[in-house]
């Protein structure tokens, strides 16, 4: 069974850290061992692991892709205007996928799970699927 999860962003690039929902879903389903992807259904979104310890990490993180993928450029051609946020997306990427060890999502001390906005702000959508260790 997949699991649709909403949340809204309100910046145009942003990282929600969303590992405390991600670890509530697992301790709600009562899964002990096996995996969870997140998957991010857009195109101008994606969804990382990376450090949530220091908020200064995501900071720099923002600002090196916008100075490698500028909002504007002279040579994008896509209508939409919005072609960093795409760059941006696929760098990142669009999943996931995180062993579960007795009830616990296993990640690093430092590690977090982010939902990364290029194109907001909007309303976006993640999935959760489970793969359950029987």
């Amino acid at each position: 069974m997949v699991v649709i999860k909403t949340l809204s962003t309100n910046q145009r690039d942003e990282m929600i850290d969303i590992t405390s929902k991600v670890q509530d879903y697992i301790l709600e389903k009562n899964v002990k061992n096996g995996m969870i992807t997140i998957y991010c259904p857009h195109t101008t979104a994606g969804i990382t692991i990376n450090e949530n310890a220091d908020p200064d990490v995501v900071k720099d993180m923002l600002m090196r892709l916008d100075e490698v993928y500028p909002w504007e450029h002279p040579k994008y051609r896509h209508f939409e205007g919005n072609s960093a946020s795409h760059l941006k997306a696929s760098t990142v990427g669009s999943s996931q996928t995180v062993i579960i060890k007795d009830g616990r999502l296993l990640l690093g001390r430092w590690q977090g799970i982010y939902f990364c906005e290029f194109d907001g702000p909007r309303t976006r959508e993640y999935y959760l699927k489970l793969l359950i260790d029987k």
